[in-house]
């Protein structure tokens, strides 16, 4: 039982110590956008018809760190404000997959193809699924709103430093702390519970028979972009093939019970439908390709990183990190609300 408890703690550290200095950047960076961009500008981009409010609705979802559930109400707002259901269900796909924090933590824990690759789906997953909702439900419900009362619109440069401030290092690791928490300890306890090429005995002459499994389990359960990244790094050291690793870090972020049935309520079944068969249809497409890449540049260029920090910098940063998303945990009630 020591044994257990040491080796679950050895691995709760070291998956924390490996992520927080870029997931401490990727909150300054959270910060600066909340700052430079703000709702309503976003907003008078994402209307009309045609491909382009589709792009730039995935364009400005990807670097966006929001979760499946945190993206919701944004969502919605966009659409009360003129968006398009096609450009809405754009920004509800690309948003919840990745982020500045989530594509940082990715590079730390899986390796720079997987970094880059990760938004690159995340991308194509909501130019496509907006475009099929533009294309088979052109039913429209907009309701157009034009004033600004958000504080990114204040003109006091100070006043909007400090909402970027407190957003990057207290609203967003308020509303990612506790999922990120549980999905160190989950990472930790996969990492002392199952054995060494456990996911390889089982699953490496059906690679896509795991995408499937990592796809079903994913769909109906909420799992945040960045919480995910080490239960996925730990599920590929245990043998896990890298595309079906991919498969549940885009489908667990991107939907979830409660999404799946506020999209349903607002935007319509045919909206709904088309919005979880776009995820599970992409997903499994990009686990494809990243398993063809995995296998043309070598599975070590897919999932460990060649660019090394310090460990001083590791320890210092892992300290920080938890004590900010403790903090984020333990005074979650009554913290600020983001800018936007």
């Amino acid at each position: 039982m020591l044994e257990f408890v040491k080796n679950l703690l050895a691995g709760f550290w070291m998956t924390l110590s490996e992520m927080s200095p870029y997931l401490l950047f990727g909150f300054f960076v959270a910060g600066l956008l909340s700052i430079i961009v703000s709702r309503l500008w976003v907003q008078r981009h994402l209307g009309g018809r045609g491909p382009w409010p589709l792009v730039k609705a995935s364009i400005f979802g990807v670097p966006l760190p929001l979760c499946s559930c945190g993206v919701i109400p944004v969502a919605m707002s966009l659409h009360k404000h003129g968006a398009s259901k096609g450009s809405t269900i754009s920004f509800l796909l690309s948003t919840p997959q990745t982020g500045v924090d989530s594509i940082f933590v990715t590079f730390s824990l899986l390796g720079p193809l997987f970094a880059i690759f990760r938004p690159i789906a995340a991308f194509a997953t909501g130019v496509i699924g907006g475009g099929f909702v533009s294309l088979f439900d052109r039913t429209t419900t907009v309701n157009k709103q034009d004033v600004c009362t958000d504080d990114c619109c204040s003109p006091d440069k100070r006043t909007r430093f400090i909402g970027g401030f407190k957003f990057a290092f207290v609203t967003l690791p308020r509303d990612i702390g506790p999922a990120m928490l549980v999905g160190l300890v989950i990472a930790a306890l996969i990492s002392a519970l199952v054995p060494d090429d456990f996911f390889a005995d089982r699953f490496i002459m059906h690679p896509f028979l795991a995408m499937l499994i990592m796809m079903v389990i994913g769909i109906p359960v909420y799992v945040c972009a960045t919480a995910s990244v080490p239960i996925a790094a730990v599920l590929i050291m245990k043998g896990l093939n890298p595309g079906a690793a991919l498969v549940f870090l885009m489908t667990g972020p991107a939907t979830n019970a409660a999404s799946f049935t506020t999209i349903w309520k607002v935007l319509g079944r045919r909206t709904a439908i088309i919005y979880l068969l776009t995820v599970a249809g992409c997903a499994l497409a990009a686990g494809l390709i990243l398993d063809y890449l995995a296998g043309w540049f070598g599975s070590e260029v897919v999932t460990k990183p060649h660019w090394m920090l310090p460990q001083q910098v590791k320890t210092v940063s892992a300290v920080i990190l938890l004590a900010v998303l403790l903090h984020a945990v333990f005074f979650k009630a009554g913290g600020e609300e983001s800018p936007h």
